[in-house]
């Protein structure tokens, strides 16, 4: 089994001047250009000195912008042996509690970070911080030629990618090196991947979607990678897709909101720009609930600019299995489905009647390589075909568990069956004709006097009910009440909007209770970016239901 760093240091002597990463600026212009054998070198250099002043198996904080230097500390952690920790880098010198929770969980020895950002770094970790070492690796000098990486031990932890919070703290998901490669080939395998499949990406590199995907993807096959900021995709959502076109990319995507923007700015800009998106043959939409309305817009906008609807690649995964659970497959398309709403909310699944249906969008399909299950969370027993259940995940790309958390690690990893242990993803499910259908998350799940509701239903009922809502910027959940839980709504409203707060709210209770036979019992009009979301776009309604009954 090759390991990524067998991976790396092959492709700098087999084709050392093959460009692995094009960095963008926020206009668009390259502005970093690095090779394979300078990615190799580089690595070794960072590896040298960790080597020199950390133990196997330590941590290493990697705390940086989106830039060459994160991904040739993360290679220099692998070369190491030496546990990399990426973390969302301070904002306005404001640490973040999220990177506060991880300092404190994993212990670091070491802190690695470029020259500009070591000094104010060290003013405002240090005080939470146990590390010995802080390494700035864009001021260090050319490694040993005669270095050779430390030889891995395929389940040994490589990294430990935290969880993103959305419905509880981050949490340390242990992924090993032979996680890595199992789901790294899960992806060639299902997006199609060679060497001439070029990816632009713009997710963040501390989250998984972006190391996983957009960074160890173009490695393990020997592609090129464009990497964009995220601030500049959320700035200038259109500067993605000038990126696939001039790259002629292959690969490309995000969130699903990520879509609705693009569309957004296009019609704000009231003409489209003057692209050729004909390449882009993998528009991988996941780390969200995806919306039929997003990939049907999405798709006929920008079909004239040569976007095919089949390039539209909806796919479902998670930190704990690495990244990648079920994918669409390249060309295919997205599958829907007209569920009834009545019957989803007994978690079974029954084709809709007129104005009662609910259109899941297919996540794709079981990969090789992995078994998965819809299992009852109550009885633990698998479900009938018809029925909606837990989805659990088992294969070589099922992490080990949660650093430092034994009986979560137990409760979340080690689902019992007779045959084999399952990852219990927390996701409900139902498969229908091979498809998997993702209709909601058990922890979030609203029960009212006896019956489901999936928050994120309510929340798209919520958004479209007055035009001075913000899309994908509200948070639904249950609070006690006198008579039992009760429903919350918080809903944040647009910058500009001019309408009467009485007018807004009686419109979100009546599309409720048209939609859902649901009756609100209070809605919280939000001021812009108050709902707190994690860094894929999720809605922390754990936090929002939080800082509501405080």
């Amino acid at each position: 089994m090759q390991l990524f760093p067998d991976i790396l240091a092959r492709r700098a002597a087999d084709d050392p001047d093959r460009i692995a990463y094009i960095f963008l600026d926020d206009n668009g212009a390259e502005h970093t250009t690095t090779t394979y054998r300078e990615l190799h070198e580089q690595a070794t250099a960072v590896a040298g000195l960790l080597r020199a002043r950390c133990e196997p198996g330590e941590r290493a904080l990697l705390v940086f912008p989106q830039c060459v230097e994160f991904i040739t500390a993360y290679f220099g952690c692998l070369y190491a042996n030496i546990i990399a920790v990426p973390v969302n880098p301070p904002r306005r010198g404001k640490v973040q509690d999220a990177t506060r929770a991880i300092v404190a969980d994993c212990a670091p020895t070491a802190v690695l970070t470029i020259g500009g950002l070591l000094e104010p770094l060290r003013s405002v970790l240090e005080p939470l911080c146990t590390a010995r070492q802080w390494l700035a690796v864009d001021e260090l000098a050319t490694a040993d030629a005669s270095f050779t990486p430390s030889v891995a031990d395929p389940d040994s932890v490589a990294f430990l990618q935290y969880t993103s919070g959305s419905t509880a703290a981050p949490k340390g998901v242990m992924v090993t090196h032979r996680n890595l490669v199992a789901n790294e080939e899960m992806i060639r395998h299902s997006f199609g991947h060679d060497r001439e499949s070029t990816v632009v990406g713009w997710a963040p590199f501390f989250h998984d979607q972006g190391l996983i995907g957009n960074v160890l993807q173009p490695v393990y096959v020997g592609a090129t990678c464009i990497q964009m900021s995220p601030s500049t995709f959320i700035r200038r959502p259109l500067r993605w897709l000038e990126a696939i076109s001039r790259y002629r990319a292959h690969t490309s995507g995000g969130p699903n909101f990520a879509f609705d923007a693009c569309v957004a700015r296009a019609a704000a800009a009231g003409e489209l720009p003057d692209l050729d998106l004909s390449s882009w043959k993998v528009a991988f939409n996941g780390a969200e609930p995806i919306r039929a309305e997003t990939l049907d817009r999405f798709a006929k906008t920008f079909a004239p600019l040569g976007f095919s609807d089949r390039s539209v690649f909806p796919c479902y995964g998670l930190a704990e299995a690495t990244l990648l659970v079920s994918a669409s497959g390249k060309g295919r398309g997205p599958r829907l489905l007209d569920a009834d709403i009545d019957a989803l909310a007994d978690r079974r699944y029954v084709a809709a009647a007129v104005d009662r249906g609910r259109t899941l969008v297919g996540s794709g399909s079981v990969l090789p390589g992995e078994d998965l299950r819809i299992v009852d969370p109550d009885t633990g027993n698998l479900c009938p075909p018809d029925r909606a259940g837990e989805i659990w995940v088992a294969g070589d790309h099922v992490a080990q568990g949660y650093w430092g958390l034994p009986a979560a690690t137990a409760e979340t990893f080690h689902a019992a069956d007779p045959a084999r242990t399952y990852l219990r993803t927390g996701d409900l499910g139902v498969v229908v004709d091979g498809e998997l259908y993702v209709v909601g998350r058990l922890k979030d799940m609203i029960i009212i006097r006896g019956r489901n509701y999936y928050p994120h239903d309510i929340e798209h009922t919520v958004q479209q009910a007055h035009p001075a809502l913000r899309p994908g910027s509200g948070a639904a959940f249950a609070v006690p009440g006198r008579d039992g839980e009760k429903l919350v709504v918080v809903q944040e409203i647009k910058r500009d909007a001019d309408a009467d707060a009485d007018d807004i709210t009686g419109a979100i209770r009546a599309a409720v209770l048209g939609e859902h036979e649901l009756a609100v019992a209070d809605v919280v009009l939000a001021a812009p970016d108050t709902v707190r979301k994690t860094s894929s776009g999720k809605i922390m309604r754990a936090a929002a239901r939080k800082r509501y009954l405080e």
